[in-house]
């Protein structure tokens, strides 16, 4: 049996698999913090404290004494910072903050090129202008820093007490040289980054440490267990979808948003804010428009209004969608493809009749607007795909999901267990690693539970074209 641990935003979700089926899964909620505006940040014990809250209750579905491997998934970009005793220094900035905007635009001026070496222009999401940040405004923690973490190896040091990373979550930081799959040096050293606080790269089926006994005995998974690197939230879940091989795509829907292309050549289109990452996987890379908001502005719409999220697509889909507002879902700015920090959200076209239905309709069209826009930007990269997997959380909603493909002109797969995502790609590279399944496996494609043609109305064209306009007219304001 294989224990997969993503560490998302929203929460922890813990799977237990034979390595293709899904046995049980738990998880434990979690909650940002955002202090000043722009800013998102999470104590990084929060994360351990909701893993082992997740692994006592998936102990009481599934034996975690019959695990033979661990895998990891996280949320990437977060900027965990220790000292030389592993102590955090200050809470963990998230890939959704925005206070390092300054640091990108230095970072772009110092050096021109970066888009070719690290596969996207910097944008304050990313780790690298986060300890910029940390230097220029925050000097006494910069001068302690002895390691720099992401997310899920922060909870991988509290199991196994190894410094070490995926090569695809490390793709994410900017300090990795996509091509070569390393450290890039000029990059950290223009970023106020010392390589020698970086952790040690691996592929995410290799092992990269043995569960200890003091970990055993807090999660209640066996002594000596080992650990396999695992991966960034966008490439576990690709390995959950067989996207390991080239020609293969799927959507996110989680709190953030992904429309994620595999490929086995680096293929940088820095211009658009496409993503062009190393995979989790030895040889591969990947395409990747990555939206900041996902599913995210329906949980929002949901808190504002006082009720459950599945309330808000219900009442979605009882509104007229003609009479329906256009909103904007750029609650923490937007990253594909305009690349833009500062951008808020909003709604246009309110009226006198406009009820609570109408704003989550509108809620819930725009997010599938945002993956409109970035199947645009990938251009004619996705034109031979013969389908799009769906996973997250938000791939529960047949509404949305039939939205998207009305939007983008895509057909659209929701894959058996779309909502285990990244936690069952984790667990696909344990299996991995301990030669239970072997690299060529992780290709394999699961089952399509259920189709989403595209129904493209003049309705959606004038509705997105609108939009669109939206935006264009609202930017110069932000």
């Amino acid at each position: 049996m294989f224990l997969g641990i993503d560490i998302g935003t929203s929460s922890v979700k813990a799977i237990v698999t034979d390595g293709v089926t899904l046995v049980a899964s738990a998880t434990a909620p979690l909650t940002s913090q955002s202090p000043h505006p722009g800013w998102s940040e999470q104590d990084p014990s929060t994360w351990w404290n909701a893993t082992k809250s997740a692994l006592h209750e998936l102990n009481t579905l599934a034996s975690l004494s019959e695990i033979t491997a661990v895998g990891l998934s996280g949320q990437m970009h977060g900027a965990v910072l220790l000292d030389k005793d592993h102590t955090v220094l200050r809470p963990a900035i998230l890939w959704n903050d925005s206070r390092s905007t300054a640091a990108c635009a230095q970072l772009r001026a110092s050096l021109p090129g970066i888009g070719e070496i690290a596969g996207v222009l910097p944008l304050p999401g990313f780790t690298a202008p986060k300890l910029m940040w940390v230097r220029d405004h925050e000097p006494d923690v910069h001068a302690q820093i002895a390691h720099v973490l992401l997310p899920k190896d922060y909870v991988g040091l509290r199991l196994h007490g190894s410094l070490a990373t995926d090569r695809s979550d490390a793709a994410g930081t900017l300090w990795l040289d996509q091509a070569a799959r390393d450290w890039s040096a000029i990059v950290a050293s223009e970023s106020a980054t010392d390589t020698a606080w970086l952790p040690q790269l691996f592929d995410g089926h290799e092992v990269v440490g043995t569960v200890t006994e003091t970990a055993a005995n807090e999660t209640g998974i066996p002594r000596g267990i080992p650990v396999v690197a695992g991966g960034g939230d966008a490439a576990t879940g690709a390995v959950s979808l067989g996207a390991t091989e080239a020609g293969r795509g799927f959507i996110s829907l989680g709190t953030s948003g992904q429309l994620f292309v595999a490929g086995d050549a680096y293929s940088p289109n820095p211009a658009k804010f496409v993503h062009a990452f190393a995979h989790t996987v030895p040889d591969r890379w990947y395409q990747m428009a990555a939206m900041l908001n996902g599913a995210r502005p329906i949980a929002w719409l949901a808190d504002q209004l006082g009720i459950a999220e599945a309330e808000v697509v219900a009442l979605a889909e009882t509104a007229d969608p003609a009479r329906a507002p256009i909103f904007l879902p750029y609650l923490t700015g937007e990253r594909s493809p305009h690349g833009d920090p500062n951008i808020r959200a909003g709604f246009f076209g309110l009226e006198d009749a406009t009820d609570r239905a109408g704003l989550c309709r509108a809620v819930v069209e725009a997010i599938s607007f945002t993956f409109a826009d970035a199947a645009e930007s990938f251009g004619d990269t996705i034109n031979d795909l013969p389908h799009l997997a769906a996973i997250g959380g938000g791939s529960k909603s047949p509404f949305l999901l039939q939205l998207i493909a009305n939007a983008t002109g895509k057909r659209i797969g929701r894959a058996a267990g779309s909502d285990a995502g990244p936690a069952l790609g984790a667990a696909r590279l344990a299996a991995c690693g301990t030669g239970a399944l072997a690299l060529s496996d992780l290709g394999a494609t699961p089952a399509i539970s259920d189709w989403f043609d595209p129904e493209r109305s003049d309705l959606t064209t004038t509705r997105l074209a609108r939009y669109r306009a939206l935006y264009r007219a609202l930017q110069p304001l932000a």
